[in-house]
């Protein structure tokens, strides 16, 4: 439902993409001048608790899970900034070993973070970031990229380096530095220091 369109306006405060329980409260003051208004905005809001709640329970299995049967992998994943709980699970249900893996080049390829290549004849032209991805995975790094140019001085300075270009090729530069990070922790079986190249 469409606030907006009936006249009501957000509070500033609440004004993001993160609902707050101070913002699902207000949503639940709400009061229209019709009835039917009234029950459709408190059946979106049913569904948003059980859509809300049902993630929260398959997060939590989930990172229990991983914790139980890859425990090491999980907690060298999440000593890199920008990779949280969800993520690093993520990562492992859908990478497995990271160690198959020969070098960062297979699986940036596998991941779908490098560079798509036309060729006919001679003729040789980038395209950007290549079409054949793991789009899950794909989204993960570019999601915990953003959390780590936040949160990690060395990701900063490299997001620095290149400000000025297009803010999407940049992050994907940065989500292929932590693919790169992520193998290495892995690999190495070193939880990363912040501030320390791997």
């Amino acid at each position: 439902m469409q606030l907006l369109y009936y006249g009501v306006e957000i509070p500033e405060e609440f004004d993001n993409d993160h609902w707050s329980h101070k913002f699902r409260h207000w949503l639940d003051d709400l009061v229209f001048a019709y009835d039917p208004g009234n029950e459709v905005l408190r059946s979106r809001m049913r569904s948003f608790r059980f859509t809300d709640q049902e993630f929260r329970d398959v997060s939590t299995l989930l990172r229990k899970y991983t914790k139980a049967y890859y425990k090491n992998d999980y907690m060298l994943l999440r000593s890199i900034p920008g990779i949280g709980g969800i993520v690093a699970s993520g990562i492992l249900s859908e990478l497995g070993d990271l160690r198959r893996f020969s070098s960062v080049k297979h699986l940036a390829g596998y991941v779908g973070l490098c560079p798509g290549i036309y060729q006919s004849g001679d003729t040789i032209r980038h395209t950007g970031i290549s079409m054949r991805a793991h789009r899950l995975l794909r989204s993960y790094f570019i999601e915990a990229s953003w959390q780590a140019i936040r949160t990690d001085p060395v990701m900063q300075a490299y997001y620095r380096k290149h400000q000025g270009k297009n803010v999407k090729s940049i992050i994907v530069k940065v989500a292929r530095k932590l693919l790169s990070r992520t193998l290495a922790v892995i690999k190495s079986e070193t939880p990363y220091v912040i501030g320390v190249e791997q």
